[in-house]
């Protein structure tokens, strides 16, 4: 019960005091003990209880006694360095102003650039996007050091645009090949290793090319050097010539095999 709304002449009893007047006052005592005394048992939640001994306001929860909050006693926010704002009532706003606000490198967490090479950055003009681009970057500090002291400028660098693997092993891989010399005298199986170089063939066996492991334009040289019959046959892989000619069949005549994909051949030359 927490009101009522009393009709003059009507009779206060003892439970109505006790629960409209009693129980809602803000008593005072001089301290915790003395309002267990005063109190004993007779206590409902919702009671209010002021202890004058540490000047705090008490509730009865319905199990105990709990401190009311304290409202603070701020009467004032002064904006400080690097701050504008504040107030003395109301809802108080600080500002930061960014442009005075230095931060050492020491205080960043985890960091290990030391203040001269963080002052690199000193008058970068790339916008966040392109910051951004360095996300994700796997490549360590030795590698990124590289470019120390380059005089590319952002032209030039911007060659390496859409780069999505070893620049090296590209650069490799289209690198002129030097062809070489390899004398076979038995059936073989063409390998990727043979591709742009020269086959000497000395005997009467086959040549095969297998499939997957050739690519369009890649291209092996066959010579017989002897008196036998080299044959060219396909794994896999279609080997096409003039009138179906898939034979060296003269000493020193040749013949290359010139794939078109992965698994078509053209086999062109002095065939038979």
């Amino acid at each position: 019960m927490s009101w009522r709304l009393w009709a003059v002449g009507e009779v206060v009893d003892a439970d109505d005091f006790q629960a409209l007047v009693q129980n809602q006052v803000v008593q005072v005592y001089a301290d915790a003990a003395a309002r267990t005394t005063a109190l004993g048992d007779n206590v409902a939640e919702g009671m209010l209880a002021f202890l004058s001994d540490t000047d705090s306001l008490q509730y009865y929860s319905g199990s105990a006694w709990v401190a009311v909050s304290n409202p603070g006693d701020i009467t004032s926010v002064v904006a400080g360095t690097a701050l504008s704002g504040g107030g003395t009532s109301g809802d108080v706003t600080l500002n930061v102003d960014l442009s005075a606000v230095t931060i050492p490198a020491s205080q960043i967490s985890d960091l290990t650039a030391t203040a001269a090479e963080l002052n690199i950055l000193d008058g970068v003009t790339a916008d966040a996007a392109e910051l951004n681009i360095l996300d994700g970057v796997t490549a360590t500090t030795a590698e990124l050091n590289i470019l120390d002291g380059v005089t590319a400028d952002a032209t030039e660098l911007n060659y390496v645009d859409g780069v999505t693997s070893g620049i090296q092993s590209q650069l490799d891989d289209k690198a002129l090949l030097t062809p070489a010399v390899n004398a076979k005298t038995a059936a073989y199986t063409l390998a990727v290793g043979d591709r742009g170089e020269t086959i000497t063939a000395d005997g009467t066996f086959t040549l095969t090319a297998p499939s997957a492991t050739f690519s369009a334009g890649d291209r092996v040289d066959v010579v017989n050097i002897g008196t036998g019959v080299i044959t060219f046959a396909g794994s896999g892989v279609t080997v096409n010539s003039k009138d179906a000619a898939l034979t060296i069949d003269t000493q020193y005549s040749a013949a290359s095999i010139l794939f078109l994909s992965s698994s078509t051949a053209v086999l062109i030359g002095d065939i038979a």
